[in-house]
């Protein structure tokens, strides 16, 4: 390539004519058009290493990691709720007036009968003892009635035995027709005059009966300004204090009936539907996060929040602590079954989950594919049982990764070591 330069420059330097031109001319077309054979060679020599190598790359076996199956395997589902109790009472008078004294307060335990409150009395106490005396008025006025219907007994019966012994001598025409006819009219009003005394009896038992309910009726009305504990109960809270001055229904104490503790769960419906009462129940409480409890699910709620979509579950502890605050939040973990063997996927690796069914990459033969499965029961570590839809043999991979293609060669890897159904934290 020198030689041909310097005989171009020769050339032109000595020819002046248009020849010389010519030649220099073609001898740059000719230096161009090597250049760019040797370039153009070069670039397919490179583009073919370099495809070889992304098609080798592409083709060569992936690593991933299968999932296996588990054993013992236990299905819990988590909820998030408080402590409460079962029988929680506001109590309080059902009349009003001034609270003149108060025997419990906050913390207190209670018998049942205890006196927790009383209200002012001198009122009542006055509505009682007139009540009192009414009824021994009535009382009276039953004897005066009786004594009135034993005189005109004995009157009726004197009236009737004048009347049969006159009308004896009218028929012998030793009195006149006039006396007897008196005494006939005599003894009617004698007989009258009983039915009179008997009705007047029974007005006084009447009005003995009624004064008697009246002095009932106050008598519960005085007990009613006396506050008692309906059953053995923790006091939670007093809401008056000494001389305030009460409605009917104002509430006094807040009570929980001894030992009726238990805990509201709240669980998300796509996750309650295997709940079912008498299972186990783990609970740790947010004041006491190194310990937990356990119990079992007594009650579920009938109606789920329409807002939050969550349904309510009730767990009555075995062993809650000794000390126990209302509203305090918790934690639950409901065991609702154990499998004996299961296959599970975590969900992350899987394509297309609507809860029931969903896309995975399988090991089939050496060789990766995609399969559409169905699930049951999903962990806590968000994996899913696989239930059908795997073909015999098929291995299920965890995880996806980069250059995952069907039909492509794969290389299992070790076993994940993560175990299906272990609990948050």
């Amino acid at each position: 390539m020198n030689s041909v330069r310097k005989a171009v420059v020769s050339e032109a330097h000595f020819d002046k004519d248009g020849e010389a031109k010519t030649w220099t001319s073609q001898a740059c077309f000719i230096l161009m058009k090597k250049s760019f054979l040797k370039f153009a060679l070069v670039a397919i020599v490179v583009i073919l290493i370099a495809g070889s190598g992304l098609y080798a790359a592409s083709n060569r076996p992936v690593d991933v990691k299968v999932a296996s199956v588990q054993t013992n395997v236990p299905i819990r589902v988590f909820g998030l709720g408080t402590v409460e109790a079962r029988i929680l009472s506001k109590i309080g008078f059902e009349v009003g007036a001034t609270l003149v004294e108060l025997k419990a307060d906050h913390g207190d335990r209670v018998r049942k009968g205890d006196v927790l409150a009383q209200l002012s009395l001198g009122e009542q106490e006055a509505k009682v003892a007139r009540a009192s005396a009414n009824v021994l008025s009535s009382e009276v006025g039953i004897g005066r009635a009786e004594a009135n219907f034993e005189k005109a007994s004995a009157v009726f019966a004197q009236k009737q035995e004048a009347n049969r012994r006159k009308q004896t001598l009218a028929d012998r025409h030793i009195v006149s027709e006039q006396t007897a006819e008196e005494a006939v009219r005599d003894e009617a009003v004698a007989s009258a005059d009983v039915s009179v005394a008997r009705t007047e009896i029974a007005v006084a038992r009447a009005m003995l009966a009624d004064a008697r309910a009246q002095l009932r009726f106050e008598q519960t009305m005085l007990q009613h300004r006396t506050l008692v504990a309906p059953y053995d109960a923790l006091v939670v809270e007093r809401h008056k204090e000494q001389g305030t001055v009460i409605k009917p229904g104002d509430p006094i104490f807040t009570l929980i009936a001894a030992d009726t503790y238990w805990g509201l769960a709240y669980v998300d419906e796509a996750r309650a539907g295997y709940i079912d009462e008498g299972q186990k129940v783990d609970g740790r409480m947010r004041s006491r996060p190194m310990e937990t409890f356990t119990g079992q699910v007594v009650r579920i709620g009938l109606e789920s929040d329409r807002v939050s979509e969550e349904r309510r579950v009730y767990v009555k502890g075995n062993n809650p602590p000794s000390r126990l605050h209302l509203g305090e939040q918790t934690e639950f973990w409901i065991t609702v079954a154990t499998l004996d063997t299961a296959l599970f996927v975590p969900e992350a690796a899987v394509h297309g989950y609507d809860g029931r069914q969903g896309t995975v990459w399988t090991v089939e033969a050496g060789r990766l594919q995609r399969r559409l499965v169905g699930f049951r029961h999903r962990t806590e570590d968000a994996s899913l049982e696989i239930v059908s839809g795997l073909p015999e043999k098929a291995e299920v991979v965890t995880s996806v990764v980069a250059g995952l293609k069907e039909g492509r060669l794969a290389r299992v890897t070790a076993e994940p070591t993560a175990s299906a159904g272990r609990p948050a934290r």
